[in-house]
């Protein structure tokens, strides 16, 4: 499995002949790697339709034909103009050509009437992501410890988010092999340092801390 992170929330995950493109936020991120007609997902999952998420969505969609996921009301508005679309709702599982997507509960607005923010609990042959969307710190992440999270992708950039302080806890509760801070150091009000959130779930955990700059990948095996 190769993780690739693309900037702010977006990450690329790739195993085999399928590719994951999480909150594809590509054109106009400043951190952004890559532009987003130089990705080829064969899905993608939207945890909430704020711009500095959705992105490229449907852009990315319409060119790839790649299978949108996300909750039902902004499925309703992505299906205006994408039909290959999978609205669940929270605590609700899909069965896919690669695994599972579970929507997840996030402590988020969803920046759209009626909508809902999500997380997603992706299963891809066989290994287990945790793609916390945008959330504030839920004991409900305890829900998640007997999952055997491989990989959890956690917001550290505080404001809108979870901190790294709250972080640190969200590891401790879900316990995954592998954390990876998301959602920081794009805008000045998320300003994080990602090495201090390393150091410290280091210290106080087992789990393996991988922090990447925009456009760095890392194979998990």
């Amino acid at each position: 499995m190769k993780v690739r992170f693309i900037g702010h929330s977006c990450f690329l995950i790739e195993d085999g002949k399928y590719s994951l493109l999480f909150d594809p936020f590509i054109t106009g991120c400043p951190t952004a790697a890559v532009k987003a007609s130089e990705v080829n997902p064969t899905h993608i999952l939207v945890s909430h339709y704020h711009g500095d998420h959705k992105g490229d969505a449907l852009d990315i969609a319409k060119r790839t034909n790649a299978t949108i996921f996300t909750t039902n009301e902004i499925g309703i508005e992505f299906r205006k103009s994408h039909n290959n679309v999978v609205a669940g709702h929270i605590g609700g599982k899909a069965k896919t050509e690669f695994g599972s997507v579970k929507f997840f509960q996030a402590l988020h607005g969803s920046g759209i009437e009626g909508g809902h923010a999500c997380g997603f609990v992706v299963d891809v042959m066989g290994k287990k992501i945790y793609h916390a969307g945008d959330t504030g710190l839920t004991k409900d992440m305890e829900l998640l410890k007997d999952q055997n999270i491989h990989v959890a992708l956690l917001p550290i950039g505080d404001f809108y988010t979870m901190g790294p302080e709250d972080a640190l806890e969200a590891v401790k509760m879900i316990k995954p092999e592998y954390v990876i801070p998301m959602h920081y150091n794009t805008f000045p009000l998320i300003k994080q340092d990602p090495q201090a959130f390393a150091r410290a779930v280091t210290e106080q955990t087992s789990t393996k801390v991988v922090v990447l700059n925009p456009g760095e990948d890392i194979e998990l095996n």
